[in-house]
């Protein structure tokens, strides 16, 4: 007998409303046997409190949960090298989840130790992946200095430290795509690339790790497809680390055991309200048409022609532009998020992490249809792509919507929130699960006052210590769950750990969590989004001839 269940016998012998507390008993025996339920129950009857702690949730899962744990890489494996296509922001992050940074990255977290930051220490204790940078690849010259550096701080030293051999750099991706020395490929260009750039990686030979979206355009993500399932050899692993995050595993097992009852709303969504989270990113004071490869930027003439066919061929050709395509512009080159020329917008930029998180948990797949609407309503700057969307994914053959919605001038917190019959559960780096006062599943605890309808029951929350975010932008990816994840209460960066996923099943020849088969059901719904708000009207889903239909 546990404490617990200690403190609800004493209740039921020796206070009033006796056979209230034989009825939390008799709940607590019947359920604490059930994955993930048992756990909702412990939740009621904690006595003054309306939370699990980290460490009560843990014990209670780990009875019956089928999370895999955290288990580190063979220190004798044998080393996997890597080339790396685009060092910006993104490529920045990934290349300190691989754990190589410049100095000058370690000496800030040193100094940012002082005030309490744990992330020097993280970093310092990161598991070595057995992988070096053989390769880096691009087209901005002191971008490819910096990814030299961190390549090349195998110690991961600052500014004083000492160094491996430099990694060597490529002034175009496809001969960095040739080299012997490179047997996987990281890529993390603008998002008019990646479809491109992971097709010349898998016909080369090489393992792939691609950041979402997938793909720019519709053509690309069947292309793309077909090619990875031509080369089983080939390792694909789409970037979305939410994959990795243990809350989402947990709201998996809530919504298999049928907790929440039948679902027929999801709504999801992004706040952002600074520079950063809308794409106004820093232009660099170095930057010049001297050091900037425009052209290979770009795309080659016959590339860019069949995007403009592409476009044209969908009633399309007037979001593209207004300026000329070939004009050398600092402002396109580092805020490329903002054009359709090279961007994919919010669906593929921001709607692709609440996608996956609902298809990881839902398993929801393709929708049946897509309708949009938004517009440039606060950044007057002359993008195109809009900074309000509203985006409304139909699932006819589960009686389910999914509605998506963000703003990026304002920062109210929104969560994710998954809505039964019986519960409605909210998702980030933290569950809560409240029952519905109309519930029938629970309808007799409800009435013998076990639970208390309207009021959170069930609260998973991985971790108790959360380290200073810097920016809106930040916090944003924090709230949900896509910077940390706890493991056994030891936390984590989720982008290493799905890197760590992607090079083990390189060594094993597994698959991926997220796959060819899940980037493409990502791509083919950010897609419909996309073309849902640019044409105006409802985009369908015939599901037999899998095609992005207009009726």
């Amino acid at each position: 007998m546990n404490e617990e269940e200690k403190n609800i016998r004493q209740e039921g012998e020796d206070k009033p409303g006796k056979e209230v507390s034989q009825g939390r008993r008799d709940t607590l025996k019947a359920l604490v046997a059930v994955p993930v339920l048992g756990a909702m129950a412990y939740g009621v009857y904690q006595k003054k409190k309306k939370e699990l702690t980290n460490r009560d949730a843990a014990e209670m899962f780990r009875m019956k949960s089928d999370v895999a744990p955290y288990s580190p890489t063979v220190s004798d494996a044998a080393i996997i090298r890597l080339g790396i296509i685009g060092y910006g922001i993104r490529g920045t992050q990934l290349m300190q989840a691989l754990g190589f940074a410049t100095p000058e990255y370690v000496e800030t977290q040193k100094d940012l130790s002082k005030t309490g930051s744990t992330r020097y220490q993280d970093f310092l204790e990161q598991e070595d992946l057995r992988v070096e940078i053989t390769a880096v690849c691009d087209i901005f010259d002191p971008y490819a200095a910096d990814a030299i550096r961190a390549g090349s701080n195998i110690y991961r030293e600052g500014v004083n430290g000492k160094y491996g051999a430099q990694p060597k750099r490529y002034l175009h991706y496809r001969e960095l795509l040739a080299a012997p020395d490179v047997d996987a490929v990281v890529i993390a260009s603008p998002d008019h690339w990646h479809g491109t750039m992971a097709m010349d990686a898998v016909r080369a030979g090489k393992h792939v790790y691609v950041e979402k979206p997938m793909t720019w355009t519709v053509p690309e993500t069947y292309m793309l497809r077909t090619l990875v399932k031509e080369n089983p050899q080939v390792v694909f692993q789409l970037g979305h680390q939410n994959r990795q995050i243990e809350a989402y595993e947990r709201a998996r097992q809530i919504v298999e055991n049928n907790l929440l009852g039948k679902i027929t709303l999801i709504e999801t969504g992004t706040n952002r309200n600074d520079p950063n989270g809308a794409w106004v990113y820093p232009i660099h004071e170095e930057a010049n048409p001297k050091n900037i490869d425009w052209k290979q930027f770009e795309g080659d003439p016959e590339r860019v022609k069949e995007y403009m066919d592409y476009m044209t061929s969908a009633g399309l050709a007037k979001y593209v532009g207004p300026e000329p395509r070939d004009k050398f512009s600092l402002e396109r080159f580092f805020r490329w998020r903002c054009w359709w020329d090279y961007s994919t917008g919010l669906s593929g930029d921001l709607l692709t992490h609440e996608y996956d998180a609902m298809n990881q948990i839902l398993n929801i797949g393709i929708p049946s249809s897509a309708s949009s609407s938004g517009g440039v309503y606060f950044f007057k700057d002359g993008r195109t792509v809009p900074d309000v969307l509203q985006t409304v994914f139909e699932f006819k053959d589960k009686d389910m919507t999914m509605f998506y919605s963000a703003t990026l001038a304002n920062q109210f917190s929104r969560s994710r929130k998954i809505m039964g019959q019986d519960a409605t559960m909210e998702v980030g780096n933290m569950l809560t699960v409240t029952v519905d006062p109309q519930t029938v599943q629970y309808r007799q605890k409800v009435e013998q006052g076990i639970i208390k309808p309207g009021e959170p029951f069930y609260t998973y929350v991985p971790g108790q210590s959360v380290d200073a975010v810097s920016t809106a932008t930040e916090r944003y990816f924090a709230e949900r769950g896509l910077l940390y994840s706890y493991i056994s209460g030891k936390r984590f960066n989720t982008t290493f750990l799905h890197l760590k996923e992607w090079i083990s099943c390189i060594r094993s020849g597994k698959q991926p969590s997220c796959g060819i088969d899940q980037g493409f059901e990502e791509a083919i719904t950010a897609h419909m989004g996309t073309r849902a708000y640019l044409e105006g009207r409802t985009m369908y889903w015939d599901k037999d001839k899998e095609e992005i239909t207009r009726e």
